[in-house]
């Protein structure tokens, strides 16, 4: 099992999804993000099936991470209820996995009482 995690959020447009990728890459939650523009999202949405286009980010990051990432992309989004899921990765190619590491926060330091410092 690798500290590394996909998460995934979808936007309701590429230039959206590129706003909200590049403040968190520059803020260092994320390693890196992908733009897959042409999503074509169907879903329920206040009882009645919605069915919008969409663009899906796909961000790579540290799983120490994953909760100041959400926190942010929940703050910067447009939707009332974005999509922001972590999948976890047991493996992937080391060095990659290595660079995702280094581009990204260190995770919190916790001192002997188990608490974070700041």
């Amino acid at each position: 099992m690798t500290d590394a995690c996909l998460v995934l959020v979808t936007a309701p447009s590429a230039d959206k999804a590129a706003e909200l990728t590049r403040v968190v890459v520059e803020e260092q939650l994320a390693a890196c993000g992908n733009i897959l523009p042409g999503v074509r999202s169907i879903y329920r949405w206040e009882g009645q099936v919605q069915d919008d286009a969409e663009a899906l980010i796909l961000f790579k990051t540290r799983g120490a991470l994953f909760e100041a990432l959400r926190t942010r992309i929940v703050a910067l989004h447009p939707y009332q209820v974005p999509e922001v899921l972590r999948v976890d990765l047991a493996d992937g190619h080391a060095p990659y996995l290595a660079w995702v590491l280094a581009s990204t926060l260190p995770p919190p330091a916790v001192d002997g009482g188990g608490t974070s410092r700041t």
